[in-house]
């Protein structure tokens, strides 16, 4: 069996977005993966990781996985016709369309979670609505071919259970085991629920000015005005 699978890679991408589900992808038997840009020009992501895409979008092969991680360089591909349009395109004829973290409003620009449910990065789950989304707060969201993960980190488990639809679940088991993924955080700060009220404070004001700027691209792509940040959870 063959499978081609698609990573988008653009610049300021979350390097881990798109670093953690290509690992598992990887390791997939009979998968190919593509790293898939405009050009071929190395990618700095947002953390200073050099990539270097394998192939163009205009000369991409047709997908069965379609996946866009996230990252603050989610924001200028949200307005960016030429991606957008390749997106539409692969989605209609791949077999999963799927995203990692943020790389869910992408898809949500290009029009394709309207009516579906969804995740994405706690910072901006809620953005999701404005897209016809129904936000989800879990870390691997079905809904028929639309497979998104949750922020970052999720991106594994977002493969992994992939790559069960994939090859079946004994073959995810055993990339799981080579990858010796067994999570065991030394904090329980990883969601906001968990996360001690003075580390969720730092981490919002830390977030402010990018959520403020997503707020107002969402509000010129859809027209509806979300709700600016609160006192609870994201």
């Amino acid at each position: 069996m063959s499978l081609q699978i698609g990573l988008l890679a653009f610049p300021n991408v979350q390097q881990l977005d798109l670093t953690a589900p290509y690992e598992v992808f990887a390791m997939i038997p009979g998968a190919t993966v593509h790293l898939v840009a405009a050009g071929l020009e190395p990618i700095v992501s947002a953390t200073g990781l050099v990539l270097t895409p394998t192939v163009r979008m205009a000369d991409c092969p047709a997908l069965d996985v379609l996946c866009v991680p996230g990252g603050v360089g989610v924001n200028a591909l949200m307005t960016d016709r030429e991606v957008l349009a390749f997106v539409r395109e692969r989605a209609a004829a791949a077999r999963f369309v799927t995203s990692v973290c943020t790389g869910a409003l992408v898809l949500g620009a290009a029009g394709l979670l309207a009516g579906r449910r969804a995740t994405t990065h706690w910072a901006s789950l809620d953005l999701l609505a404005a897209f016809g989304a129904t936000p989800v707060a879990e870390r691997v969201v079905r809904d028929g071919n639309l497979v998104t993960g949750g922020g970052v980190t999720a991106g594994i488990d977002f493969a992994l259970a992939l790559a069960a639809d994939l090859v079946g679940q004994e073959q995810a088991e055993a990339i799981q085991l080579g990858l010796e993924y067994a999570p065991a955080p030394p904090f329980e700060a990883g969601t906001p629920d968990t996360a001690s009220p003075p580390v969720l404070a730092a981490a919002r004001a830390r977030l402010a000015a990018s959520r403020a700027a997503r707020e107002a691209l969402v509000h010129t792509i859809t027209g509806v005005r979300p709700e600016p940040w609160g006192g609870g959870a994201a």
